[in-house]
């Protein structure tokens, strides 16, 4: 795999993204943030080697490399799931790219059902934990040049960058909420009772997203910092209809308060 990892970042630094200090993963009708950047290069996901193509609506398959926030970025317009035929590893693998064409941070965003009776649709959630309930993309032989074994996960997401972006909100009076979110393959939505049972073990957020990078990140040791639009709600009294329009629509709306968190988060770095 090394070998491969290598040969990719070795393409795309022959196409000049040159030593991005942090990366960003864009989710569902996120993309816009891209608006925001300093574009210097962008290349289709098609044109890269080995990279995975995105197939679904409201992720644009682009990888873009350029100024935000006054440092040098590598963002995913557009990521991969399970539920489009990819495995775990192969969802991953940008990540570990990324690491190899040098970032040192990794953001993350996602659109994702609010199982909290506390969230109301719009709110962003800074992630603090999560339950993943795909397969982990770790299983099978480990590459000891990669990471360990047994990466720990006692700290998958950084404390030090969720406590910048909590003063940044505060700062800007941008609502915030904090929570776990659960990671499933989707990609049918979540039946009542499955929402129900989320909540039950621990989840104030649920998305088809996320997780699997979050633990590659650290199996190679990136910090990391993530945080869900809620579009919509799996709360007793509260589910309604969601197709993905409806998820895409509510996430575009949120996205300038998400961007300015995430724009003085990375200047802060």
């Amino acid at each position: 795999m090394l070998e491969k990892i290598k040969e990719t970042a070795e393409f795309l630094k022959s196409k000049g993204i040159i030593n991005p200090e942090a990366g960003i993963v864009l989710g569902t009708g996120l993309g816009g943030l891209t608006s925001k950047i300093n574009i210097i290069s962008e290349i289709d996901y098609h044109d890269i080697p080995s990279f995975p193509v995105s197939t679904v609506d409201g992720h644009a398959g682009k990888l873009i490399y350029g100024d935000f926030g006054g440092k040098k970025i590598v963002a995913m317009k557009g990521r991969f799931h399970f539920y489009e035929g990819y495995s775990t590893s192969q969802i991953a693998f940008p990540i570990r790219v990324m690491k190899y064409l040098g970032i040192k941070w990794l953001f993350l965003s996602n659109a994702a059902g609010g199982v909290n009776p506390g969230f109301r649709i719009g709110d962003i959630m800074i992630i603090t934990d999560h339950i993943n309930l795909l397969p982990n993309p770790l299983i099978g032989k480990n590459d000891d040049r990669i990471g360990t074994r047994f990466p720990d996960m006692s700290e998958a997401y950084d404390r030090s960058l969720i406590d910048r972006a909590t003063e940044i909100a505060e700062k800007n009076n941008i609502r915030i909420c904090k929570g776990v979110y659960l990671g499933t393959t989707g990609p049918t939505f979540e039946t009542p009772a499955e929402y129900k049972y989320f909540r039950t073990i621990g989840a104030d957020s649920v998305g088809m997203s996320t997780v699997t990078e979050v633990i590659v990140a650290r199996h190679i040791g990136l910090p990391c910092f993530a945080v869900s639009i809620i579009t919509d709600l799996g709360v007793e009294g509260k589910i309604e209809y969601t197709t993905h329009e409806i998820v895409q629509r509510e996430a575009e709306k949120a996205e300038n308060r998400m961007t300015i968190i995430m724009t003085e988060l990375i200047s802060s770095l």
